[in-house]
């Protein structure tokens, strides 16, 4: 069995693929309230190249794959590639990160063509502050394609909630309760510098152990292993109740040391870090005579340009120059 690593011997077996820069939302941690340029239909990866490219990367030690956006679910037939990519051949784990404003209509679509794991990300559990954070009156549409998630059968499904102080802390105990209540994963994430407008600064993040803290006024947190393909969330399961809880601490405490994973934009470029704007493009590569040979080799370059670690330091941040919604989270 191939395995691929880095410099600092890091096993890379996780890709996120974003398969598109377009969403349906406006959220103010991702692009600005006008949005961003957007590629063109030719810069985007087709669903052939697509398949193309983990066909080779699992060939060669791949054996993870998130689809990300943007908004995945609003690209067309998106239940075609997630049957494609489900059907290859060492493909172990598969699954999609949404803001679940489709969900809804295409939960089982996507689920019969072979998506079993689903994060949805929801940052309020109050219409108004939800609008606030997206600047989108959507809250009502991600809470029916969460409950349609759990009817479908999706396991597990994780909440993705973004934690900004003075906006959303106070919501902390809800979810809690969410995770509680439902068959949900709810998994804290401290809120990070993307892009160079979304009005971030340290005064605005709450740090893992905060919301840990808080957390532990309420019930008690039992540590979990991580599960078989790692991935950067302390986990915890919730007594008295079946839920399960999440940290996830890029600023505060980052995981550079077990990161598993490459990033591969909607136009084709392979990032190394998501806070490193260090691409490697791969579309030339995809026309040449023998297409195997040299994606190979940009992979192996990439393993080469992985840094050892991000750049975000407390109070002196380099923001990553593209925004979240191009780069897939």
């Amino acid at each position: 069995m191939k395995t691929l690593e880095d410099n600092q011997h890091r096993r890379i077996d996780y890709l996120r693929i974003s398969i598109t820069d377009r969403c349906n939302l406006r959220c103010r941690y991702c692009m600005p309230e006008h949005g961003i340029p957007l590629l063109s239909h030719n810069q985007i990866l087709t669903y052939e190249e697509i398949i193309k490219i983990v066909k080779i990367f699992v060939n060669n030690g791949i054996k993870k794959i998130r689809i990300t956006g943007g908004e995945p679910l609003v690209r067309k037939n998106i239940e075609n590639l997630i049957a494609k990519i489900s059907s290859i051949e060492g493909v172990k784990d598969l699954g999609l990160t949404t803001n679940g404003v489709l969900l809804k209509e295409l939960s089982k679509k996507i689920y019969d063509a072979g998506l079993n794991r689903i994060n949805i990300s929801l940052d309020s559990l109050h219409p108004g502050v939800f609008e606030s954070i997206t600047r989108r009156p959507y809250f009502y549409k991600v809470w029916d394609g969460i409950m349609e998630a759990i009817k479908t059968g999706f396991d597990p499904i994780k909440i993705n909630v973004v934690v900004i102080r003075g906006v959303n802390d106070t919501e902390i105990p809800n979810f809690l309760r969410l995770a509680m209540d439902f068959p949900l994963v709810v998994r804290f994430i401290e809120y990070m510098p993307i892009g160079e407008n979304n009005d971030w600064s340290y005064e605005k993040v709450m740090p893992v152990k905060e919301i840990k803290n808080i957390i532990e006024n309420y019930v008690r947190l039992e540590p979990l292993q991580p599960n078989e393909y790692g991935g950067p969330a302390q986990r915890f399961a919730i007594y008295p109740s079946k839920g399960e809880i999440g940290f996830i601490s890029p600023v505060s405490e980052h995981f550079c040391d077990r990161c598993n994973r490459l990033r591969l934009t909607a136009d084709g470029k392979i990032r190394t870090c998501l806070f490193s704007d260090d691409e490697i493009d791969l579309k030339p590569a995809l026309k040449d005579e023998t297409p195997e040979k040299s994606l190979l080799n940009l992979l192996k370059q990439a393993l080469q340009r992985k840094p050892p670690h991000h750049n975000i330091v407390p109070f002196m941040i380099k923001k990553c120059q593209r925004f979240m919604n191009s780069v897939g989270g």
